[in-house]
């Protein structure tokens, strides 16, 4: 258990918190401790991948661990705030569903023994994603600031980035199973 695989593991033990801090009523504030929680989670995501690469730290572990920690943060996130009604349950829908269909894709190509890399729409749609979620927490704040429907076009774009980042990596993942596919 190196350094890297112990900070996404952090991630993974901030879920909870972060969805304890939003879904009790009573907590003043919640929307934006919570958001503070979401984003020192989010942080990390980059400081694993950073100290990963620099210590030479790359794992089995960790590449299996730091994408499940990315997805099990946004879908709290996303669920939560459907519970809350702040978002449509639809855009929970199409985000979790777009992992849960990366993922499955992912499983079928490296068992046929390739790889298709992250590209940067991938990363993209993490960064938007991420935005979404925290401008959706503070949008009281942030419609005082600035008097536009911000959160929810950083939440549409987010869903945008989303699907086409999903097509983008099944067009790239047939291009790499059509020879097998076609026997």
């Amino acid at each position: 258990m190196n350094l890297a695989n112990k900070v996404t593991l952090l991630r993974i033990l901030f879920v909870p918190v972060f969805m304890v801090i939003l879904l009790i009523p009573e907590l003043p504030y919640r929307e934006y401790l919570a958001a503070g929680v979401f984003i020192l989670a989010a942080s990390t995501d980059g400081l694993d991948g950073y100290i990963a690469r620099s210590r030479k730290q790359i794992t089995r572990l960790g590449t299996l661990l730091d994408p499940l920690a990315d997805k099990l943060l946004v879908s709290a996130a996303l669920i939560s705030l459907v519970e809350l009604g702040k978002i449509s349950a639809w855009v929970a829908v199409v985000i979790i569903g777009r992992e849960f269909a990366v993922t499955g894709l992912r499983a079928m190509v490296a068992g046929e023994g390739y790889s298709v890399a992250a590209s940067g729409l991938g990363k993209l749609k993490t960064v938007f994603q991420i935005i979404a979620v925290v401008a959706i927490l503070v949008d009281d704040v942030l419609s005082i600031v600035i008097p536009l429907p911000l959160a929810q076009t950083i939440l549409y774009l987010a869903v945008l980035f989303t699907i086409w980042s999903g097509v983008d990596y099944f067009i790239k993942a047939k291009e790499k199973l059509q020879n097998r596919l076609d026997m």
